[in-house]
Protein backbone atom coordinates (compact mmCIF):
# COMPACT_ATOMS: atom_id res chain seq x y z
CA UNK A 1 0.00 0.00 0.00
CA UNK A 2 2.37 2.23 0.68
CA UNK A 3 4.86 1.55 -2.23
CA UNK A 4 0.93 2.65 -4.26
CA UNK A 5 0.93 5.50 -2.65
CA UNK A 6 4.42 6.66 -3.64
CA UNK A 7 4.03 5.79 -7.23
CA UNK A 8 1.02 7.74 -6.89
CA UNK A 9 2.62 10.90 -5.28
CA UNK A 10 5.46 10.22 -8.16
CA UNK A 11 3.30 10.28 -10.65
CA UNK A 12 1.53 13.73 -9.99
CA UNK A 13 4.70 15.13 -9.27
CA UNK A 14 6.24 14.09 -12.47
CA UNK A 15 3.46 16.59 -14.76
CA UNK A 16 4.87 18.23 -17.30
CA UNK A 17 6.06 22.07 -16.26
CA UNK A 18 3.40 23.29 -18.06
CA UNK A 19 0.75 22.39 -15.87
CA UNK A 20 3.24 22.72 -12.61
CA UNK A 21 4.87 25.99 -11.73
CA UNK A 22 6.47 25.47 -9.16
CA UNK A 23 6.99 22.73 -6.87
CA UNK A 24 4.45 24.13 -3.93
CA UNK A 25 1.68 23.68 -6.68
CA UNK A 26 2.57 20.06 -7.50
CA UNK A 27 2.50 19.12 -4.06
CA UNK A 28 -0.82 21.01 -3.76
CA UNK A 29 -1.88 18.62 -6.81
CA UNK A 30 -0.05 15.52 -5.15
CA UNK A 31 -2.03 15.74 -1.72
CA UNK A 32 -5.54 16.47 -3.72
CA UNK A 33 -4.84 13.54 -5.60
CA UNK A 34 -4.78 11.57 -2.64
CA UNK A 35 -7.32 12.97 -0.63
CA UNK A 36 -10.20 11.61 -3.63
CA UNK A 37 -10.12 8.01 -2.22
CA UNK A 38 -11.69 7.99 1.22
CA UNK A 39 -10.83 5.87 4.46
CA UNK A 40 -12.73 3.07 3.64
CA UNK A 41 -11.77 2.81 0.57
CA UNK A 42 -7.76 2.82 1.55
CA UNK A 43 -8.63 0.22 3.82
CA UNK A 44 -10.32 -1.62 1.27
CA UNK A 45 -6.92 -1.03 -0.88
CA UNK A 46 -4.98 -2.19 2.20
CA UNK A 47 -7.37 -5.40 2.82
CA UNK A 48 -7.04 -6.32 -0.94
CA UNK A 49 -3.19 -5.99 -1.38
CA UNK A 50 -2.93 -8.40 1.58
CA UNK A 51 -5.59 -10.71 0.40
CA UNK A 52 -3.35 -11.09 -2.28
CA UNK A 53 -0.81 -12.69 -0.62
CA UNK A 54 -2.46 -14.41 2.49
CA UNK A 55 -5.58 -16.39 3.53
CA UNK A 56 -8.19 -14.21 4.03
CA UNK A 57 -9.05 -15.62 7.84
CA UNK A 58 -5.60 -15.32 8.65
CA UNK A 59 -5.46 -12.07 8.05
CA UNK A 60 -5.68 -9.34 11.06
CA UNK A 61 -7.35 -6.06 11.91
CA UNK A 62 -3.70 -4.98 12.92
CA UNK A 63 -2.12 -6.01 9.50
CA UNK A 64 -4.70 -4.42 7.71
CA UNK A 65 -4.13 -0.63 9.32
CA UNK A 66 -0.51 -1.16 9.77
CA UNK A 67 -0.61 -1.49 5.83
CA UNK A 68 -1.98 1.85 5.05
CA UNK A 69 -0.88 3.92 7.97
CA UNK A 70 -3.84 3.94 9.77
CA UNK A 71 -5.18 2.53 13.30
CA UNK A 72 -7.42 0.26 15.19
CA UNK A 73 -9.58 2.22 16.07
CA UNK A 74 -10.21 4.46 12.61
CA UNK A 75 -10.70 0.86 10.96
CA UNK A 76 -13.46 0.32 14.09
CA UNK A 77 -14.99 3.96 13.17
CA UNK A 78 -15.81 2.52 9.74
CA UNK A 79 -16.07 -1.31 9.92
CA UNK A 80 -17.47 -4.00 12.60
CA UNK A 81 -14.66 -6.19 11.59
CA UNK A 82 -13.23 -7.61 8.43
CA UNK A 83 -16.19 -9.76 6.62
CA UNK A 84 -17.97 -6.31 7.26
CA UNK A 85 -14.73 -4.67 5.01
CA UNK A 86 -15.44 -7.96 2.35
CA UNK A 87 -19.15 -7.07 2.11
CA UNK A 88 -18.23 -3.55 1.64
CA UNK A 89 -15.80 -4.33 -0.90
CA UNK A 90 -18.07 -6.34 -3.00
CA UNK A 91 -21.29 -3.58 -2.62
CA UNK A 92 -19.40 -0.66 -2.85
CA UNK A 93 -18.21 -2.29 -6.44
CA UNK A 94 -20.99 -3.88 -7.54
CA UNK A 95 -23.15 -0.19 -6.34
CA UNK A 96 -20.55 1.25 -9.33
CA UNK A 97 -21.63 -1.23 -12.10
CA UNK A 98 -25.38 -0.92 -10.99
CA UNK A 99 -25.59 2.75 -11.09
CA UNK A 100 -24.83 2.89 -14.66
CA UNK A 101 -28.55 1.00 -15.85
CA UNK A 102 -30.20 3.84 -17.81
CA UNK A 103 -27.33 5.79 -18.75
CA UNK A 104 -26.15 6.61 -21.96
CA UNK A 105 -28.21 3.18 -23.29
CA UNK A 106 -26.27 0.80 -20.49
CA UNK A 107 -28.76 -2.14 -20.59
CA UNK A 108 -28.83 -5.40 -17.77
CA UNK A 109 -26.53 -7.14 -20.41
CA UNK A 110 -24.19 -4.69 -19.78
CA UNK A 111 -24.53 -5.11 -16.26
CA UNK A 112 -24.02 -9.03 -16.89
CA UNK A 113 -21.12 -8.10 -18.90
CA UNK A 114 -19.38 -6.41 -16.34
CA UNK A 115 -20.03 -8.09 -13.20
CA UNK A 116 -18.43 -11.31 -15.30
CA UNK A 117 -15.53 -9.06 -15.98
CA UNK A 118 -15.36 -8.05 -12.37
CA UNK A 119 -14.76 -11.53 -11.41
CA UNK A 120 -12.18 -12.69 -13.68
CA UNK A 121 -10.30 -9.64 -13.26
CA UNK A 122 -10.82 -9.97 -9.19
CA UNK A 123 -10.65 -14.12 -9.19
CA UNK A 124 -7.86 -14.51 -6.55
CA UNK A 125 -9.18 -12.31 -4.59
CA UNK A 126 -12.70 -14.01 -4.85
CA UNK A 127 -11.69 -17.45 -4.71
CA UNK A 128 -9.71 -17.01 -1.38
CA UNK A 129 -12.89 -14.98 -0.10
CA UNK A 130 -14.91 -17.83 -0.93
CA UNK A 131 -12.80 -20.64 0.58
CA UNK A 132 -11.84 -18.80 3.09
CA UNK A 133 -14.78 -17.31 5.00
CA UNK A 134 -17.37 -19.22 6.77
CA UNK A 135 -20.85 -19.71 8.78
CA UNK A 136 -22.48 -16.12 9.28
CA UNK A 137 -19.64 -14.46 7.43
CA UNK A 138 -19.55 -16.81 4.52
CA UNK A 139 -18.69 -14.54 1.19
CA UNK A 140 -20.77 -16.88 -0.63
CA UNK A 141 -23.54 -16.38 1.74
CA UNK A 142 -23.18 -12.28 1.01
CA UNK A 143 -22.69 -12.79 -2.77
CA UNK A 144 -25.89 -14.81 -2.67
CA UNK A 145 -27.71 -11.94 -0.80
CA UNK A 146 -26.40 -8.92 -1.93
CA UNK A 147 -27.05 -9.95 -5.49
CA UNK A 148 -30.68 -10.60 -4.92
CA UNK A 149 -31.24 -7.14 -2.90
CA UNK A 150 -29.61 -5.69 -6.14
CA UNK A 151 -32.18 -7.21 -8.46
CA UNK A 152 -34.45 -6.73 -6.23
CA UNK A 153 -34.32 -2.72 -6.34
CA UNK A 154 -34.15 -2.51 -10.14
CA UNK A 155 -37.88 -4.43 -9.98
CA UNK A 156 -38.73 -2.46 -6.97
CA UNK A 157 -38.14 0.75 -9.57
CA UNK A 158 -40.34 -0.98 -12.39
CA UNK A 159 -43.24 -1.95 -10.01
CA UNK A 160 -42.85 1.52 -8.40
CA UNK A 161 -43.82 0.24 -5.08
CA UNK A 162 -41.50 -1.80 -2.21
CA UNK A 163 -43.90 -5.00 -2.84
CA UNK A 164 -42.71 -7.56 -4.90
CA UNK A 165 -45.03 -10.81 -5.81
CA UNK A 166 -44.19 -14.39 -4.43
CA UNK A 167 -44.08 -15.59 -7.62
CA UNK A 168 -41.16 -13.04 -8.87
CA UNK A 169 -39.35 -12.67 -5.87
CA UNK A 170 -38.91 -16.75 -5.62
CA UNK A 171 -37.90 -16.34 -8.93
CA UNK A 172 -35.15 -13.89 -8.64
CA UNK A 173 -33.80 -16.02 -5.48
CA UNK A 174 -33.67 -19.21 -7.72
CA UNK A 175 -31.81 -16.94 -10.47
CA UNK A 176 -29.52 -15.66 -7.92
CA UNK A 177 -28.69 -18.65 -6.35
CA UNK A 178 -27.88 -20.22 -9.49
CA UNK A 179 -25.50 -17.52 -11.14
CA UNK A 180 -23.47 -16.84 -7.85
CA UNK A 181 -23.12 -20.73 -7.87
CA UNK A 182 -21.99 -21.03 -11.59
CA UNK A 183 -19.52 -18.15 -10.88
CA UNK A 184 -18.14 -19.50 -8.17
CA UNK A 185 -17.34 -23.47 -10.69
CA UNK A 186 -15.88 -20.89 -13.48
CA UNK A 187 -13.75 -19.23 -11.46
CA UNK A 188 -12.86 -22.49 -9.50
CA UNK A 189 -12.91 -24.55 -12.93
CA UNK A 190 -9.56 -25.37 -15.02
CA UNK A 191 -11.03 -25.27 -18.06
CA UNK A 192 -11.12 -21.78 -19.64
CA UNK A 193 -14.27 -19.64 -20.41
CA UNK A 194 -14.34 -15.88 -21.60
CA UNK A 195 -16.25 -13.33 -19.18
CA UNK A 196 -18.42 -12.99 -22.31
CA UNK A 197 -19.73 -16.32 -22.27
CA UNK A 198 -20.27 -16.69 -18.60
CA UNK A 199 -22.51 -13.39 -19.03
CA UNK A 200 -23.94 -14.79 -22.42
CA UNK A 201 -25.37 -18.10 -20.21
CA UNK A 202 -26.41 -15.36 -17.06
CA UNK A 203 -28.76 -13.73 -19.86
CA UNK A 204 -29.90 -16.85 -21.59
CA UNK A 205 -30.04 -18.34 -18.65
CA UNK A 206 -32.67 -15.37 -16.65
CA UNK A 207 -36.61 -16.55 -16.48
CA UNK A 208 -38.96 -14.69 -19.05
CA UNK A 209 -41.38 -12.95 -16.66
CA UNK A 210 -38.27 -10.99 -14.99
CA UNK A 211 -37.26 -9.54 -18.54
CA UNK A 212 -39.72 -7.19 -18.23
CA UNK A 213 -38.40 -5.42 -15.28
CA UNK A 214 -34.48 -5.63 -16.13
CA UNK A 215 -34.82 -4.56 -20.18
CA UNK A 216 -36.15 -1.52 -21.40
CA UNK A 217 -39.21 -2.29 -23.29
Amino acid sequence: MKRLLTLLTSAVLELPAKLCYNSDISNKQAVNHLKRKTTKELLAESFQELAAEKRIDKITITEITSNCGMSQPTFYNHFKDKYDLIVWIYIHESNEIMSKIGVDGYSWRNTLLDGSRYFAANREYIINALKHTSGQDSFLRYLQKVNSELMLTEVRKKLMTEYIPDEIYGMIKVYVYGTVHHMLEWLMNDRYMSPEKVAEIWEHSLPEPLKQYLYDP
